[in-house]
C-alpha cells in the first residue's frame, strides 16, 4: 500500500459516506426513511437489489472459489431469472396493494399477528447474523493482509455504514448503492483486463481458458443427480431458485429495496434488470477467478495464501518441514510455466496436446497434494488455525501484482460492497423490528415523529449488534458459503408461509404457524444430520436443498394440519 492507494480508497469511502448523507439528510416520516417516499425510478432499484446481494464476500469468495473449484457454482444462480419472475407476477403487486413497510405485514393481513411476529423473528436472527457476517468478511482479510487490527476494522466499517444509513435510511441505501455499484463494477473489469495483459505475449484468452478446461475449471453445468454434489444444474434450478424466491421475495432487504420503487412497474423493471444482469455478473466474477488461476500457472504462488499461517508455522518448530515444501512448490512452479508455455506453442499450431494436458493435471495434483501437507503441518502448529485459504486468493493477487492506485481501488470495492450489503441489511433490520414487533405491539398509538426516530434508534442498535456479531465472527470453510448456509437453514420455512398466503386461500392461521414451526425444526435436524457433522466436501446433501425442502414441508404440512382442523369441525358439526 502507497500513499496513493491510500488516498484512493479513503476519497472513495469518504465520499460515499459524505455524499449519502448530504443528499438524503431530513427524512420528513417513516414513509420517508423505510420508503424512500416511493420515488426510487427503477434503474436504480435494479441496481440497490444488485448492489445488496452483491457484498465485499462476493468480491472476496467468488473468485477464490473458482480458483479452487472452477466456474461450477454458476449453477447456484441458474433459478434467479425464473424467481424474478414470480416475484414480478406475484409478490409485488400483492406488497403494493397492501401498501405495505415491510413484506411482513401482509402475512398479518392474510393469517395474524403470530404469524406475522414468527416470520419477523425468523428475519430479524438470520438477517443479524448475515449483516454481522458483511462487516466481517472484509475485515478479516484486511486485518490479516494488512496486518489491521480486526476489531478496529469491524468498528471502521460499521461506523461508515450507521452514519449515513441512520441520516436518510433507504433513500440513502439506493443513492449510495449507485455509486458503489459503479466503483465495484470499475475496479472489477480493471483487474480483469489486467490479469490479461499480465499473460505470456504470445497467449490468447482462447489459450487461457484452454488452459483452465485441462485443469477441470471450465465445468460450468454439471447434470449430476448425486444429492451429495453441492453445485449442479438440478440444485440450482430448484434449491438456487427457491432460495432466490425467499431472499428476493421475503427478505425485507431486498423487498425493501423495490417497495420504494415509483410504482408497481418501476419496481418489476428494477428486479427484471437483476435478472438479466446478476448471472452474466457472477459469471464474469467467477471467470475473473478462472483467470487468477491461469495467471499463477506461470507465476510463483504460496503455500497457503493465508499470510496468518505462514507466521503461525515461522514460529514453530516445524519451520524446516515448512521451508521443504516451499522449495519443492518453486520447482513445481517452474515446472508448470515450461510445461504451460509449451501447451500454449501446441495451441498456437491448432493443436491440443493429449500429453501435455495430462502432465498439467499431474502437476495440479502434486501442487495439490503440497498444498494438503502444508494444511497438516500448519494444523500441527497451531490447531485452531484456518487452513481453508479460499477467501485469500484474489486479495493475494491484488496486493502482489496490482500497479499503485489500482490496489487502493479494488480495496475500495471490497470495503464499498461490504458497505452497501451491511447498510441495506441495516435498514431492514431496523424497518422490520419498528413496524412489525415495536408498533404493531404498542398498545397506544403514537405519532409520525415517533416512529421515524424508533427507526433510526433500531438502526443504530441494529449497527451495533452487527459489529459486535462481526466481531466474535470465525471463518468457515468459504464465506460465500457461509452466507448461503444460513439463508438456506431459514429461506425455505419463510418462503412456505408466504407461497401459502399468496396461493393457497383454504389453508388459515393456525395451520401456517404450526407448520412453519414445524418445519424450521425440521431443518434444523436435516441440518445437523446431513451437512453439519460431516467434515467439509462430505456432506450428505448439498445445502440448497434446504430452500427447497423447508418450503415443501411448510406447505405440506399446513394443508396436512388444515385438512385434520377441517375434518374435526366437519365431524362436530355431523356429531
Amino acid at each position: 500500500m502507497q500513499l496513493f492507494d491510500w488516498v484512493v480508497l479513503i476519497a472513495t469511502l469518504l465520499f460515499i459516506v459524505i455524499y449519502g448523507a448530504w443528499k438524503t439528510k431530513g427524512s420528513k416520516n417513516v414513509e420517508d426513511f423505510i420508503l424512500g417516499g416511493n420515488e426510487t425510478p427503477w434503474y436504480v432499484v435494479g441496481l440497490s437489489v444488485m448492489a445488496t446481494q452483491a457484498s465485499a464476500i462476493t468480491f472476496l469468495s467468488t473468485p477464490g472459489q473458482a480458483y479452487h473449484d472452477g466456474m461450477g457454482f454458476v449453477q447456484f444462480y441458474f433459478g434467479l431469472p425464473i424467481a424474478m419472475v414470480v416475484i414480478c407476477v406475484t409478490f409485488i403487486p400483492i406488497y403494493h396493494k397492501y401498501k405495505v413497510y415491510t413484506a411482513y405485514e401482509y402475512l398479518e393481513e392474510r393469517f395474524d399477528l403470530k404469524t406475522r411476529s414468527l416470520a419477523a423473528l425468523l428475519f430479524l436472527f438470520q438477517r443479524g447474523l448475515g449483516t454481522g457476517l458483511t462487516i466481517y468478511a472484509p475485515a478479516i482479510i484486511l486485518s490479516a493482509i494488512l496486518g489491521w487490527n480486526l476489531t478496529i476494522m469491524n468498528i471502521i466499517i460499521g461506523v461508515l455504514v450507521i452514519i449515513y444509513t441512520f441520516s436518510g435510511g433507504t433513500k440513502a441505501v439506493n443513492v449510495t448503492q449507485k455509486q458503489q455499484m459503479f466503483v465495484i463494477m470499475s475496479g472489477m473489469l480493471i483487474t480483469f483486463f489486467l490479469i490479461l495483459h499480465y499473460l505470456p505475449n504470445d497467449m490468447t484468452f482462447t489459450n487461457a481458458l484452454h488452459i483452465a478446461g485441462a485443469n477441470d475449471k471450465m465445468n460450468i453445468v454439471s447434470f449430476s443427480t448425486d444429492p451429495e454434489e453441492k453445485y449442479t444444474f438440478w440444485s440450482g434450478i430448484t434449491g438456487g431458485f427457491f432460495l432466490a424466491l425467499a431472499y428476493f421475495g421475503t427478505d425485507q432487504s431486498q423487498v425493501g429495496r423495490y417497495l420504494s420503487g415509483k410504482s408497481v412497474r418501476e419496481s418489476q423493471m428494477g428486479l427484471i434488470m437483476n435478472g438479466l444482469l446478476k448471472v452474466p455478473m457472477q459469471f464474469f466474477i467467477l471467470l475473473t477467478g478462472v483467470m487468477v488461476f491461469v495467471f499463477f500457472q506461470f507465476n510463483p504462488v504460496p503455500l497457503n495464501f493465508n499470510p496468518n499461517n505462514k507466521i503461525i508455522v515461522e514460529k514453530s518448530q516445524y519451520k524446516g518441514e515448512y521451508h521443504t515444501l516451499e522449495k519443492k512448490l518453486d520447482g513445481l512452479s517452474e515446472d508448470k510455466k515450461v510445461i504451460n508455455l509449451l501447451y500454449i506453442d501446441q495451441l498456437n499450431q491448432d493443436y491440443d496436446n493429449p500429453i501435455l494436458r495430462k502432465e498439467l493435471v499431474a502437476l495440479s495434483n502434486k501442487e495439490k497434494d503440497l498444498r494438503d501437507r502444508a494444511k497438516e503441518i500448519i494444523l500441527k502448529a497451531d490447531s485452531n488455525s484456518e487452513t481453508n485459504d479460499k477467501d485469500y486468493v484474489f486479495f493475494h493477487f491484488i496486493l502482489n501484482y496490482l500497479p499503485k492506485g489500482l490496489i487502493g481501488l479494488l480495496l475500495a470495492v471490497i470495503i464499498s460492497a461490504a458497505m452497501s450489503s451491511t447498510a441495506s441489511g441495516l435498514n431492514a433490520l431496523a424497518s422490520t423490528t419498528a413496524i412489525d414487533i415495536y408498533k404493531r405491539n404498542l398498545k397506544e398509538e403514537k405519532s409520525e415523529k415517533h416512529y421515524l426516530n424508533a427507526t433510526k434508534f433500531f438502526t443504530l442498535v441494529w449497527g451495533i449488534i452487527a459489529i459486535l456479531f462481526a466481531c466474535i465472527g470465525t471463518l468457515f470453510e468459504n464465506l460465500i458459503q457461509l452466507v448461503n448456509i444460513i439463508g438456506s437453514i431459514f429461506y425455505g420455512t419463510v418462503l412456505g408461509i408466504f407461497l401459502v398466503g399468496f396461493y393457497i386461500k383454504k389453508v388459515h392461521a393456525k395451520a401456517i404457524f404450526s407448520s412453519a414451526i414445524f418445519s424450521q425444526l425440521a431443518i434444523f435436524i436435516i441440518y445437523y444430520f446431513a451437512i453439519y457433522i460431516y467434515p467439509s466436501g462430505e456432506e450428505k446433501l448439498g445445502y440448497l436443498w434446504l430452500n427447497f425442502i423447508g418450503a415443501i414441508l411448510t406447505i405440506a404440512i399446513s394443508l396436512l394440519l388444515q385438512w385434520t382442523i377441517f375434518r374435526k369441525q366437519k365431524d362436530l358439526i355431523i356429531g
